[in-house]
């Protein structure tokens, strides 16, 4: 019995080519023509002006936050059911997070639930495109605009997902990516932030690199707290071969979850995140599954130990955000009922993911489903 993992890297371009190339030549440091390539091409393929690689996407955020000018006394509205990262990012700029709980079929951010938190120091609003498919972008945008914030997506798990025409990245004033390795895109580490305006861009650069001039020599003197917040020429080069690639492997991940839904189609008691809305792109970046152990006959634990047992990984949901004594011990307010974030939680779960999973592995993993249902 093969053991299946949760997910796994899928590095089958000129990833060797290009990284041989950078150490062969020296150029292993955050210069080098991988870098920039890989900026423009990601930036590109994303629709958008500008990019600026960095060292992972909590880092990212980080710096689109920086470069949005988000600062200690404002407000960032964000999900509460999300990675923790968006979270710390917005912590780190001494900014507090505001919390807004799931809708119950996307399991993206309420759009209906935004505006009754914002306050006169809300000064963004992030995003978070959960699990490949984007957010009501634009409803937000309207918001938005009417209160006078800017937007951020936390388009970590969205590579090359799309709203009504437009590319993940490319609805806000600024986005941020992860390349992780369970990411649609990776460098195994890695993340860039993307944006069309220049001074926006011109900022992140300028804090990437702890604060040197962008034009000039570098004397040595600072004028503001900076960071080394760069990505390595061996590094983008991988990225430039993986966004090479971007929409076969987008296309691997679409069909490894249509085939999900085939084959669970009539298990009882197991349900998907809502399907993309018309002239919309969902990336499935993680096949998720809630676990309805009423309908079922079992809850979700149950089930992750018996695909364990058949030697299938599986990975647990986020906790939110308002369940988090990091958050609660950097003050931020955690109060009040987030039931579709915690249903979630207590309920679903990730089902093996990687791009280049077979379907005969994907009907296996169904089968130990749908057998194990009601038994």
């Amino acid at each position: 019995m093969d053991f299946i993992p949760v997910c796994e890297p899928y590095l089958n371009g000129r990833e060797l080519e290009y990284v041989t190339d950078a150490v062969r030549t020296g150029w292993i440091s955050s210069s080098g023509k991988y870098v920039t390539a890989f900026e423009e091409k990601f930036a590109a393929y994303c629709g958008v002006a500008h990019g600026v690689a960095v060292c992972n996407g909590t880092i990212a955020l980080h710096l689109a936050l920086l470069a949005l000018g988000v600062g200690k006394g404002d407000e960032v509205i964000l999900p509460t059911f999300t990675m923790i990262a968006s979270a710390f990012a917005v912590c780190y700029t001494g900014a507090k997070p505001v919390f807004v709980d799931a809708d119950p079929d996307t399991w993206n951010i309420d759009v209906t639930k935004i505006e009754e938190k914002i306050t006169p120091r809300t000064k963004v609003i992030m995003p978070v495109h959960i699990f490949g498919k984007m957010c009501e972008m634009d409803a937000i945008r309207a918001l938005a605009k009417k209160y006078g914030l800017m937007v951020l997506e936390d388009a970590a798990e969205a590579h090359g997902a799309e709203y009504h025409g437009r590319k993940a990245g490319a609805c806000s004033e600024v986005s941020a990516f992860s390349f992780f390795a369970n990411k649609n895109i990776t460098t195994g580490e890695g993340g860039m932030v993307l944006t069309d305006d220049k001074a926006f861009f011109d900022r992140a650069r300028y804090f990437k690199n702890v604060c040197f001039p962008l034009d000039g020599p570098r004397n040595y003197r600072h004028d503001d707290i900076g960071y080394n917040y760069r990505m390595s020429n061996v590094v983008a080069a991988i990225g430039l071969a993986q966004v090479e690639k971007a929409d076969e492997y987008r296309a691997m991940r679409i069909r490894n979850h249509q085939l999900y839904r085939k084959f669970l189609a009539d298990v009882p008691g197991i349900r998907f995140q809502a399907p993309p809305a018309p002239d919309c792109v969902d990336v499935c970046w993680m096949n998720t599954i809630v676990v309805d152990p009423a309908v079922y006959g079992h809850g979700k634990d149950d089930l992750i130990a018996h695909l364990k047992e058949q030697g299938i990984d599986t990975r647990l949901l986020f906790t939110g955000m308002h369940r988090q004594k990091a958050m609660r011990d950097f003050g931020c307010d955690c109060s009040g009922d987030y039931p579709v974030c915690d249903w979630l939680t207590e309920n679903g779960f990730y089902l093996p993911s990687g791009s280049n999973l077979q379907e005969a592995q994907i009907e296996r993993i169904c089968e130990v489903i749908r057998k194990f249902a009601n038994v």
